[in-house]
């Protein structure tokens, strides 16, 4: 039974964990390095995710892929 995530703008690093199928550590880290584009809201400076910037990020994944297995700097070691 797969959980829902919620049909808003923002979203949780719990959410961006969810839809990435990582860790919500390794989510964390995505957003902290900046190669995935976060805000820190409220006064715990929790972290939210626009969904369109999450979209962008597997969109530039998927494209960074294609031009690794086209180079062939690609192998079936990093491939799990």
């Amino acid at each position: 039974m797969e959980a829902t995530v919620p049909d808003s703008r923002f979203l949780t690093l719990a959410d961006v964990a969810e839809i990435l199928n990582v860790s919500q550590h390794q989510a964390r880290m995505l957003v902290r390095s900046g190669e995935l584009a976060g805000i820190q809201v409220g006064g715990r400076g929790q972290w939210r995710v626009e969904r369109t910037k999450l979209e962008e990020y597997i969109t530039a994944a998927y494209q960074r892929t294609a031009a690794a297995i086209a180079s062939g700097s690609l192998d079936d070691a990093e491939v799990r």
